[in-house]
């Protein structure tokens, strides 16, 4: 899939001359879901604090209360805990996480693709490609960007229905400019997806992350494949 949609990216005189306006990170117009890669579920319910005619509300106990929010509160999730280990291609110059139980295969056009051993569909590949660009914000801007993405999605004779739910911009090694995507495709090849893409242009080339998974009624994704998924979108990068 990200061999398709890299072609959204070709340059042309229109393109160049005819930016659009840089756009928030979140557009207002799209849906914030709460399962959205935009947004964080870090707040904890503590247990409701004795009243002040508790004969065991003191000061000692107090701070001792506040002590243990602080040690208990929720911490950074890692690479390891989620079985992610680092990629990097040091002759196209990127780097990523990637789910250590994924194989790598070779596919034309593909710089690298990992599968994931049970289900070749939920997979995540890389892309590079030259281009005339130094960078992504020459191109457009990160909502422009999203819907040139779903606009080669729907251009597929095997696209149903295809909708973004999520963009973002971030900055990368030494500041480079990295937009985020998330969005959903039902197809009649593999049914309901959900797709997680990463961009960047560095050193006149175009690296795209493209990572599918399958998000079927029947099968929702779940929230621990979910937030490995992100760590993998939010690694991509430049390693150079």
């Amino acid at each position: 899939m990200a061999l398709h949609i890299c072609n959204c990216f070709a340059l042309s005189t229109h393109n160049l001359h005819n930016k659009q306006s840089h756009t928030p990170l979140f557009s207002n117009s799209m849906p914030k879901p709460s399962s959205s890669l935009l947004q964080r579920h870090t707040t904890s319910v503590p247990p409701p604090p004795p009243t002040l005619t508790s004969p065991f509300f003191t000061k000692r106990k107090l701070s001792l209360s506040i002590l243990a929010a602080a040690v208990f509160s929720p911490k950074p999730i890692f690479a390891q805990e989620l079985e992610l280990e680092r990629y990097t291609d040091s002759k196209e110059g990127f780097t990523l996480l990637r789910p250590s139980s994924w194989i790598k295969v070779d596919k034309a056009g593909a710089t690298v693709l990992f599968e994931e051993a049970s289900n070749g569909s939920n997979n995540a590949g890389v892309v590079v490609n030259p281009v005339r660009l130094t960078t992504l914000g020459e191109f457009g801007s990160p909502q422009f960007v999203a819907d040139k993405l779903i606009q080669a999605e729907k251009r597929k004779e095997s696209t149903k229905d295809a909708e973004v739910i999520g963009v973002a911009e971030r900055s990368g090694r030494g500041g480079l400019q990295v937009y985020e995507f998330e969005y959903k495709v039902d197809s009649t090849r593999g049914g309901m997806k959900r797709i997680f893409s990463a961009a960047f242009v560095a050193s006149k080339k175009l690296y795209l992350l493209n990572i599918t998974h399958s998000d079927k009624p029947e099968s929702p994704l779940n929230s621990h494949t979910r937030v490995m998924l992100e760590q993998a979108l939010h690694s991509f990068d430049a390693s150079t």
